[in-house]
């Protein structure tokens, strides 16, 4: 089961983008995508919404809530 951190990272090279580009995406820090990655530090619930908005997936999903 994947933890939220390689969700997030799959999706990004999925869609062919650096850290850098998607935190410009989503209005973030390059730091916090990479932090995020790492499972070192958790998004925010409005960080959460942009990067479901973004890659046009569930909460449920990106969580490892459901496949």
């Amino acid at each position: 089961m994947y933890n939220f951190g390689e969700k997030l990272k799959e999706l990004r090279i999925e869609k062919g983008l650096t850290q850098k580009q998607l935190a410009e995406q989503i209005n973030s820090a390059q730091s916090a995508i990479y932090y995020w990655e790492s499972n070192k530090q958790e998004p925010t619930i409005s960080a959460l919404k942009k990067l479901c908005t973004f890659f046009n997936v569930s909460a449920d999903y990106l969580l490892g809530l459901e496949d």
